[in-house]
């Protein structure tokens, strides 16, 4: 089976990762018709996802997330497809919650 791996670092600290990983968790359900669950740790979550063909975690951590998924044969075709939407969305989330304590520093010198 294929395998994708992905390994981003951050600065958010543990209990914004969760909220980005919460809504990364959401967005997958809602538009991938993923399952997940999401077991907290008292220094990182998993976040595990499955559905027909696809099974993984997302590893999320105060400094970096972790995620590796194993895909069935007829996903594996589309492997590169697949990594390079799952970077995207993980990408868009954690620049903007990223860019959000900007704003509201920001908002606050008005």
């Amino acid at each position: 089976m294929p395998d994708i791996h992905i390994h981003r670092t951050h600065a958010l600290g543990l209990a914004k990762a969760r909220r980005v990983a919460l809504q990364w968790a959401e967005d997958v359900e809602k538009n991938f018709d993923m399952e997940c669950t999401i077991l907290e740790g008292e220094t990182s979550d998993t976040v595990e996802f499955t559905r027909a063909g696809v099974r993984g975690e997302l590893i999320v951590a105060a400094d970096h997330f972790a995620l590796d998924a194993k895909l069935g044969f007829l996903l594996g075709a589309f492997s590169k497809t697949i990594e390079a939407e799952i970077e995207k969305n993980l990408d868009a989330l954690l620049a903007k919650s990223a860019a959000a304590p900007a704003k509201k520093a920001a908002a606050k010198k008005k």
